[in-house]
């Protein structure tokens, strides 16, 4: 379907758009009232326009349109729809511009955090973290937005939600080798998960997470965290994550790299590890004398 001549209708609805905000601003314009009354209609037309150059994926012109709309709001005092038509512009530059993407987003989350809606704020900070993470490659910002998403859910009492976003955290610190906070984090999650019916099955795997962090560090911390974690979560010391961190000490303490290679294989051949898993446990693997550093 050709929606070309969609584009060109939303040009001429914004040059409407912007006739109509300069003249409600004009002396007559406030002389005979009615300045009000404008700016709303140039709003409307402002978000027409924006809808219809999404209708012909100019995604940037759809994006400033809304962007227009959103600082018209702003000045009619309409809180929330300004915020909307802000999340409305971000999502159109997600298709272009990453960057004013995350502007506008940011835009709106100051105007919920200032009307006191949290959640909604915490939704779009985990937005913002999602663009850092797979359009600007900035793991640190994206780190830092998961961890104000994960602070204002758990002022709301949202703690699962709160919980996802400081699992991304603590998988990214782990990356980073930032190991320390990435334990907290994983120490902290485990806690209140293993004490949930629902959730306890997902504690053994935290701290199997934590244990893997303190074991890159130090195999004695690891040795000490494992014990704490047993005694914390009896369930732990039956669970197939615990019996290979059990053989993974002792293959490390004996320097035997063929042991520990075998103790992951055959916990693999079960259960699938996984990217991160696997770059942490060659991480640990390296530190044993005259290692090859694979898996295989």
């Amino acid at each position: 379907m050709d929606n070309s001549g969609k584009e060109k209708e939303a040009i001429q609805l914004m040059a409407d758009a912007d006739k109509k905000v300069k003249s409600s601003g004009s002396f007559l314009g406030g002389m005979f009232g009615g300045g009000h009354h404008k700016v709303e209609e140039a709003c409307e037309m402002y978000c027409r326009a924006a809808n219809m150059f999404k209708m012909a994926k100019n995604w940037s012109a759809a994006g400033n349109a809304f962007c227009k709309a959103a600082r018209l709001h702003m000045q009619l005092q309409n809180k929330h729809d300004c915020a909307t038509s802000f999340i409305d512009a971000g999502n159109a530059f997600k298709k272009s511009d990453p960057n004013e993407a995350i502007k506008c987003l940011n835009a709106a989350v100051d105007i919920y955090t200032d009307m006191g809606r949290f959640t909604i704020a915490a939704k779009h900070h985990i937005s913002i973290a999602e663009i850092y993470e797979s359009e600007l490659v900035d793991i640190e910002k994206a780190i830092a937005h998961y961890e104000q998403a994960a602070d204002y859910y758990k002022g709301e009492e949202s703690n699962s939600s709160a919980n996802k976003c400081l699992l991304k955290v603590g998988a990214y610190c782990a990356q980073l080798e930032q190991y320390q906070k990435a334990i907290e984090i994983y120490e902290q999650v485990g806690a209140n998960t293993m004490d949930n019916p629902l959730l306890k099955y997902s504690a053994k795997e935290y701290f199997f997470k934590a244990s893997l962090c303190h074991f890159i560090v130090d195999e004695l911390n690891a040795k000490i965290a494992v014990e704490k974690y047993e005694e914390m979560f009896p369930a732990f010391s039956d669970s197939r994550e615990c019996k290979l961190l059990k053989k993974l000490l002792e293959a490390h303490e004996e320097q035997n790299s063929e042991a520990f290679t075998e103790a992951v294989k055959e916990f693999d051949s079960i259960s699938r590890l996984d990217q991160w898993h696997t770059t942490l446990l060659l991480r640990i693997k390296k530190t044993i004398q005259g290692d090859e550093g694979d898996l295989k």
